[in-house]
C-alpha cells in the first residue's frame, strides 16, 4: 500500500558536543527516541540512537 515516510534526523554539529550541548542532545534522544546525526565540516559522520532503539535493533539482526 503506501509508504511509511520517515522523519528526518535532527543534525548537530560537532561543535554543539564541544560547547556542552551533549547532555541535552542526549536526553532527546532518550526522551523522544529519536535520531541523531553528528556532523564534521557539515558532513554527516556519527549517528546517536538511544539504548533501547540498539537493543531493538540488535535484537531484530541488524549489523551493529
Amino acid at each position: 500500500m503506501g509508504k511509511t515516510k520517515r522523519k528526518i534526523p535532527e543534525q548537530y554539529p560537532i561543535t554543539d558536543f564541544l560547547r556542552g550541548q551533549a547532555s541535552k542532545i542526549f536526553d532527546k534522544v532518550e526522551k523522544n527516541n529519536t535520531v541523531v546525526i553528528v556532523s564534521k565540516n557539515s558532513k554527516p559522520r556519527n549517528v546517536i540512537i538511544s539504548y533501547e532503539r540498539y537493543v531493538e535493533l540488535a535484537e531484530k539482526g541488524a549489523d551493529i
